[in-house]
């Protein structure tokens, strides 16, 4: 399968590189020209196609061809990055190509999840100070995954939990909703929350599914396989 990673140069972007190469997949990664240096260890594995991830020429050369677009869905800037980016690989990935976005919990599609208030309050204030610095733009990643659910793409947008590093330990599991029982323990490993996406590639279940994330060695996800 050629799959293009676009924000391939960032730390989950890495770990799906090398996930991806493993499954013998040719790889076409998308990162920022200053950021080329970070691939150095790729070199001669990828082709690399420098330039900003929401610049539109630069996704219509980068996903031509390819099979499979997965996409680290950032909120960075306040220039519509996130929503450019994603209408950028809607309007010139494949018809038949296969689109995994990466985001966070806070993303829902159907108004079912249930938040803690902890979490609430947390992201009302991460919002609150990234309008004030304009660093971040936590509305356009919202509006981004608004098209790509409206869209009649085959995509699938991973939900992460709180990600931390350390050896894999296998494929996370996921759920419909936050909320559910088995997300509880709101933690994944990041080079498995990089595994689930490439493993979203060929996973035709979750066309269409906003899968919410965990590891699977948490203590709620082991409880939910032990019941």
């Amino acid at each position: 399968m050629k799959v293009c990673i676009i924000g391939a140069s960032g730390k989950l972007g890495q770990y799906m590189l090398q996930h991806a190469l493993d499954r013998g997949h040719e790889v076409v990664a998308v990162c920022r020209e200053k950021s080329i240096e970070k691939l150095c260890s790729f070199q001669g594995r990828i082709t690399i196609v420098p330039g900003a991830t929401n610049d539109r020429q630069v996704i219509e050369k980068a996903v031509s061809g390819c099979d499979g677009v997965l996409t680290v869905l950032v909120p960075w800037g306040v220039h519509n990055y996130s929503s450019g980016t994603a209408q950028a690989v809607l309007d010139y990935a494949s018809h038949d190509a296969r689109l995994v976005f990466s985001c966070g919990w806070h993303i829902t599609r159907d108004g079912q999840d249930v938040y803690s208030r902890q979490f609430i309050w947390l992201l009302d204030l991460a919002g609150w100070l990234a309008r004030l610095v304009h660093i971040v733009d936590i509305d356009d990643q919202v509006e981004a995954c608004r098209r790509i659910f409206d869209s009649e793409a085959r995509w699938t947008v991973v939900r992460g939990s709180d990600l931390e590093e350390g050896d894999s330990q296998g494929l996370p599991v996921w759920s419909q909703h936050v909320g559910d029982p088995v997300l509880k323990s709101n933690m994944t490993r990041r080079v498995d929350f990089a595994l689930f996406m490439i493993d979203a590639l060929e996973n035709q279940d979750l066309v269409h599914q906003a899968p919410a994330i965990v590891g699977c060695q948490t203590p709620s996800a082991l409880s939910q396989t032990v019941a």
